[in-house]
């Protein structure tokens, strides 16, 4: 079940991280913006704009399987492990800087996200030293 969800988040982590950096991509090409059938055009123009396509919806599948059966905490937490990897691609992609909030922004989602998977570890080692099922009374 952990390569499961290894894959899965792995997985969901690509297909977002594609939907981001596509939109990004695709504003980029449709640059300037302006309310009108051209800046449409270019928007539609742009092969990115499928790219976030098929990134969101990749994202959305990959999404929904990982829900049937990961806890939901640590699983909304590690969802959004695309916020590192899109701001490391953005460095190297679009040279956007590399500050001291930003790399400690990503500490803290890691960090999060290492509590939150102890914390339902240990809550399963309790349950399973308990007898797992037993309901209350």
């Amino acid at each position: 079940m952990r390569r499961f969800y290894v894959f899965g988040f792995l997985l969901l982590m690509a297909f977002d991280t594609l939907a981001q950096l596509s939109f990004k991509l695709a504003g980029n090409h449709a640059l300037p913006v302006a309310a009108d059938l051209a800046w449409l055009l270019r928007v539609f123009g742009a092969p990115w704009i499928y790219g976030a396509l098929v990134g969101y919806l990749g994202a959305f599948f990959t999404w929904m399987s990982l829900l049937k059966h990961a806890p939901i905490g640590p699983a909304f937490a590690a969802s959004h492990l695309e916020v590192i990897s899109v701001m490391l691609l953005s460095v190297w992609l679009f040279h956007e800087p590399l500050t001291v909030p930003r790399v400690l922004g990503a500490v803290a989602i890691v960090a999060g996200i290492v509590c939150l998977g102890l914390a339902e570890s240990d809550e399963a080692e309790h349950a399973t030293a308990n007898g797992a099922g037993a309901g209350p009374g």
